[in-house]
């Protein structure tokens, strides 16, 4: 199984912390930002990583990784997205880097708490399809800003992004696996209302196909990139517990 780890967007949520670099290379704690990611990957068996990355700072991921083998990395590749049209179409980017096997994708600017080798192991038994990661959300002011997923009968029947009467009580976190045909989904889709192409469209069309399966995270998670508050929300759990405990 491959991973790509996801370290593009132009962080104007963390404006102006972001004028001078990207987002995913602010500190969480004692170290950068993609870092977090980059354990939580290779603590789960998964040691071939590619970084897909833009923007002016695109280079300090270089600096900061190198051949990443100080970070646990086999082998570390990277890619440059041109401009911002989306998680989707970034993914798009890792078509040949990921050469035909599964793979687990995962935002750099999401943190857990826990371990997700649990997660990669029920992946590798699955036989075709799809998989995310929910995390319990009991505040609905704040899944109105997130993906959140429609359940029935212990299936994903749809995501709906942003929702104003939110469907459950979970959020669709920031890490996805897929098997190839992911590949083949990408071109189809339309830009949204925003001119980009959307990672939940392609988790959508896997529920439609009836391959999508899902877990529950435990312990926290927090999107470091959602806001200023949130940033820092992230830093002080860290701080106190930790990340990417087995």
């Amino acid at each position: 199984m491959k991973g790509v780890v996801l370290a593009g967007g132009s962080g104007t949520r963390l404006h102006p912390l972001t004028r001078i670099t990207n987002k995913h290379l602010l500190p969480i704690y004692d170290r950068p930002m993609v870092t977090y990611a980059i354990e939580a990957l290779v603590q789960a068996g998964v040691g071939e990583i590619m970084i897909v990355t833009g923007g002016t700072h695109a280079g300090e991921f270089l600096r900061l990784l190198g051949n990443g083998h100080e970070w646990g990395i086999d082998r570390l590749s990277y890619a440059y997205q041109e401009q911002a049209g989306g998680i989707a179409e970034a993914l798009g980017l890792a078509e040949r880097f990921v050469d035909g096997e599964p793979v687990v994708v995962m935002l750099a600017d999401n943190v857990i708490e826990r371990s997700i080798r649990p997660v990669v192991e029920n992946f590798a038994h699955q036989e075709k399809g799809a998989r995310i990661l929910l995390s319990p959300e009991d505040q609905v002011e704040h899944l109105q800003h997130l993906g959140v997923p429609e359940l029935s009968d212990g299936r994903v029947v749809g995501i709906v992004e942003k929702p104003e009467d939110p469907p459950s009580d979970f959020a669709v976190t920031g890490i996805y696996f897929y098997d190839p045909d992911v590949f083949d989904v990408i071109p189809t889709l339309e830009p949204s209302g925003r001119g980009e192409l959307e990672i939940t469209d392609v988790n959508n069309w896997y529920i439609s196909q009836g391959t999508m399966e899902y877990d529950v995270l435990e312990g926290f998670w927090g999107d470091a990139g959602e806001s200023i508050d949130a940033y820092y929300a992230v830093n002080d759990f860290v701080r106190k517990h930790g990340a990417n405990r087995q």
